[in-house]
């Protein structure tokens, strides 16, 4: 009886140990990660203040840069907050992210986005945002460009012809 008692305990825990594990998804950016690419994107963009884990907000507080996403948000897919219009450094809304809500002409440079945005989403309830780019070897902005507009909701995920070479944008409220 003693045997069969053994015999059945230490069948249980041969099972247990050779079960296979369960999968897990993969591990969210670790904090050293997350802030190492704060860092990274304030020695290429000075100008920025850490204003959270993962975003960096920049004079006048109207633009917001994210470095890195939330934990278990998963990309290709625009993730522009409610009430802003975003930008991201790379295609497929790939970060960091730049993004805005005023009305109105503002120049990207002053935030260190002037040049590298390649694609966009509009997260606003209605009207436009055009992106333009400021015609080279001039410092007047009579000769500047409109590239594309995004309306209300919408969002491109690869700029194509327009990558990188948006230096301003104009919201219409």
């Amino acid at each position: 009886m003693l045997r069969t008692r053994v015999t059945i305990v230490l069948a249980a825990l041969v099972a247990l140990v050779s079960a296979p594990t369960p999968a897990f998804a993969a591990p969210s950016p670790s904090a050293a990660a997350v802030q190492s690419k704060v860092d990274a994107e304030l020695a290429a963009h000075p100008g920025g203040k850490q204003t959270g884990p993962n975003q960096l907000t920049y004079p006048g507080g109207l633009i917001v840069t994210v470095v890195a996403p939330t934990p278990n948000t998963t990309q290709p897919k625009p993730d522009c907050p409610s009430g802003w219009f975003c930008f991201y450094d790379f295609v497929s809304f790939g970060y960091p992210r730049g993004q805005l809500s005023s009305c109105g002409w503002q120049d990207l440079a002053t935030w260190k986005w002037q040049d590298r945005t390649e694609s966009v989403h509009n997260n606003l309830p209605g009207g436009s945002v055009a992106y333009i780019n400021h015609a080279a070897g001039t410092s007047a902005h009579g000769s500047d460009v409109r590239l594309f507009d995004v309306g209300a909701r919408q969002s491109i995920a690869d700029l194509g012809g327009n990558k990188n070479i948006a230096d301003h944008v104009y919201r219409y409220c």
